[in-house]
């Protein structure tokens, strides 16, 4: 078996006061980490980790004698260039020689489970008052948990920050004691650059290396001091992506990418119907044909086994199959629609945000305006197919495939399979893409792969096809919204109204920032047979979309400007005023357009950062909307590798337009009808607008850079269609829908 292994608003933060972990490797290494209580993941991993004269860490950091660092990421590579970013927060503020720093996966095992994840989004969920509780049982919970998790942009602003940042400054300091000690002078008198420390009054100086044994015998600090952000030698500079070369030359390794001679290939197919049984199958004729192994029978669907994919998937089209029949057979989106409308009609609503009396502000009211919007549902389709390869060998098993949580998937592959966790080794790989799709609670696929490895006792790699990954995904959910505004005698906005159906994934998402005195946003669960889960950006790519159309509704009916009016509204939130500042100007917002050309805007917070979008949009001579340019400023606090976080927002932006224009998953007879792109469309190259980038710095910590930069492009794209057309669009996707040029009102802003 091929190992697929990759190359080397401020909220209360996890508290840096926790036990850092030291020890000397084999040959004198230095390793450290941290974690909540001493010494016991100290023991542990001297007791269970060591083979062959080698040792893992315990955590995020070592340092050998040969001084070279290397630092242990808890978080997938995806292409979102977290590896990099990581490795630079830690050797900045060990002072390491980025040259002399390799990056590596934390192994999937409970003594990398990621503890920072878990304080980190206490700390934005919980009240102050239990962070700290909270971050004192993180270590306990996230082992608990199997948390490796890549996902809710928090690699940089959780991991990175109380984390790998701390564990560097930690070896720092250490390192200038062993140093200072071996010298005999004081620890001011010495200094560290690019992996020494330095006496500069003698000219003597010590590489990393040199000092890794004595190091290991020290008490490491227990709050380390951080850099300044003036004092930053490798954070905020933009530096290669070290995944790059290997994706270039072909040579990355991903999990559809693991081989082994003797290795058989499952085809799965899964009921039609979420939520039916299998009651029988047929398999006499895929059976006969050339290299077909096995047709296993699963729960809810079946898998044929053959010596390769193509004759597999090619002999699952002849397998005969009934499935139970279910409740849901008839379901259709307009049946859903129906029942999420009338579930808002009923008004059984749960509080999500309430101010004021926004029901009295609307009684009393000199104008009342009414809108509605919804969104469907849509799919990940990430383009690496999703595949799991188990290799069972009596008690113990190898695992490969592209996940968000190594360890978690790990767990969940050892439970199928009626294993121990800790005798299944996970070979990591990189992702070819995720979105939230490879989370242990998406990742359906997993179970199955396990239970069709158990049969044979040589390795077998299950595929998903193209068509079955679409039609069996958990979905971004559908979601309708209802508002109301009132307006008072001076046509000021008095009251805020909202509902609209659940369930609610992110806490905060449907909150506005705008200074409306009263609000009320309440949730209505509505159930489905539609399994749905996490999708890039998750509920603010369906809210912002809503909030950004309505206020700019506001605006037009009060004939006020849509960003003079919003700029108004943020009186409190000079953030976002900033940002959106910056990305009218820089969209040349309020001058000269080229004819039959407009521009739409759109705001919002999310994940730490806020973004601003601003969409130039024309209509084509079919009647169809072009966008031209997307400007996006966004405020991350600030950037960690600024050429990643530009790659990033432009990524963002592209998956946000793509589902805008193109995004619909539709139920018929209880199923999918989508089943590959030419009916799940992705933007083109040749219709991917311009997108210009604009980083704003602020004093706040760094934000998320994976998710904020989707969410508001819908929105900003929709507002310009109704500067162009004068028709509201209130329903996604847009992209199939024609449009005529108004040309009273194209082109005024």
């Amino acid at each position: 078996m091929t190992e697929t292994k990759p190359e080397t608003k401020p909220k209360p933060k996890l508290s840096r006061r926790k036990f850092l972990l030291v020890s000397a490797v084999a040959g004198g290494g230095l390793l450290i980490g941290y974690a909540a209580t001493r010494p016991s993941r100290h023991r542990l991993a001297n007791d269970t980790l060591v083979e062959g004269g080698e040792r893992f860490v315990t955590s995020w950091l070592r340092l050998t004698p040969d001084n070279r660092v290397t630092v242990y990421v808890p978080h997938a590579e995806m292409g979102q260039g977290i590896h990099t970013a990581l490795g630079q927060m830690a050797a900045d503020e060990m002072d390491a020689d980025l040259e002399l720093v390799d990056i590596e996966q934390a192994p999937a095992t409970d003594l990398f489970a990621n503890d920072a994840i878990v304080a980190g989004f206490a700390g934005e969920l919980l009240p102050a008052f239990l962070t700290g509780m909270v971050s004192a049982g993180a270590l306990t919970a996230a082992r608990i948990a199997n948390l490796q998790t890549t996902g809710g942009s928090a690699s940089v602003r959780f991991t990175g920050e109380n984390s790998l940042r701390v564990a560097g400054a930690a070896a720092r300091q250490m390192l200038l004691e062993c140093a200072a000690e071996r010298w005999g002078v004081p620890v001011g008198e010495c200094a560290t650059e690019a992996s020494h420390v330095h006496h500069p009054a003698s000219g003597r100086s010590l590489a990393y290396g040199e000092l890794a044994e004595a190091a290991a015998a020290l008490e490491p600090p227990e709050n380390p001091v951080l850099k300044d952000r003036s004092e930053f030698n490798i954070m905020g500079k933009a530096i290669s992506r070290r995944d790059i070369p290997a994706k270039v030359d072909g040579s990355a390794p991903y999990g559809i990418d693991a081989h082994a001679e003797d290795m058989l290939y499952a085809a799965l197919r899964l009921a039609p119907v979420f939520g039916a049984k299998l009651v029988s199958v047929d398999a006499a004729e895929a059976l006969a044909q050339r290299g077909v192994r096995r047709v296993v029978e699963l729960e809810d669907g079946y898998a044929v086994v053959a010596d390769n994919y193509w004759r597999a998937k090619q002999a699952l089209e002849l397998v005969k199959a009934e499935f139970e029949a279910t409740e849901n057979d008839d379901v259709s989106s307009a049946m859903l629609a129906e029942r999420f409308d009338a579930a808002l009609a009923a008004g059984d609503s749960s509080e999500d945000f309430e101010s004021g009396d926004a029901e009295a502000a609307i009684e009393a009211a000199a104008d009342v305006f009414e809108a509605s919007y919804r969104v469907p549902y849509l799919a990940h389709a990430a383009m690496e197919p999703m595949n799991s390869t188990m290799h069972i060998q009596g008690e113990r098993a190898d695992l490969w495939t592209s996940t968000q949580d190594a360890l978690a998937i790990k767990a969940r592959s050892a439970s199928t399979a009626g294993l121990a966790e800790d005798d299944v080794t996970f070979h990591h790989s990189y992702l070819g893409g995720g979105f939230g799709r490879r989370l242990p609670f998406t990742w359906n696929v997993i179970d199955h792969a396990a239970l069709i490895a158990k049969e044979f006792d040589v390795p077998v790699k299950t595929i998903l096809s193209r068509e079955e990954d679409m039609r069996q995904d958990y979905y971004r959910p559908a979601v309708h919204s209802n508002f109301r505004a009132a307006f008072d005698s001076e046509g000021r906005v008095t009251a805020w109204h909202n509902r609209f159906t659940g369930p609610i994934q992110v806490p905060g998402a449907a909150h506005i920032p705008y200074g409306i005195p009263n609000q009320s946003i309440r949730v209505v669960d509505v159930e489905t047979h539609v399994p749905i889960a996490s999708w890039r950006s998750v509920d603010h790519s369906q809210q912002t979309f809503f909030i950004e159309s309505f206020i700019d509704e506001i605006a037009h009916r009060r004939g006020i400007n849509p960003y003079q009016l919003r700029m108004d509204l943020l009186q409190q939130h000079p953030r976002h005023r900033n940002v959106l500042q910056v990305a009218a100007e820089a969209a040349g917002y309020g001058s000269g357009l080229p004819e039959g050309h407009a521009l739409g805007i759109a705001v919002q917070e999310s994940f730490g950062s806020i973004a601003a979008q601003v969409a130039e949009v024309s209509i084509g001579a079919d009647g169809r909307p072009i966008v031209h340019k997307v400007t996006c400023a966004l405020d991350c606090g600030w950037a960690v590798n600024p050429d990643g976080a530009e790659a990033q927002i432009e990524s963002g932006v592209i998956f946000g337009l793509t589902a805008a224009m193109h995004g619909a998953i539709t139920i018929e007879n209880g199923q999918v009808v989508q089943g590959n792109f030419p009916d799940y469309e992705m933007l083109r190259m040749a219709d991917t607008p311009e997108i210009a980038v604009h980083l704003v710095e602020s004093d706040n910590p760094p934000g998320g850079l994976g998710e904020p930069a989707t969410p508001p492009v819908a929105a900003a794209v929709a507002n310009a269609l109704y500067i162009l057309t004068g028709q509201r669009i209130r329903e996604l996707p847009i992209g199939n829908r024609e449009f005529t040029l108004d040309q009273s009102l194209a082109g005024n802003v």
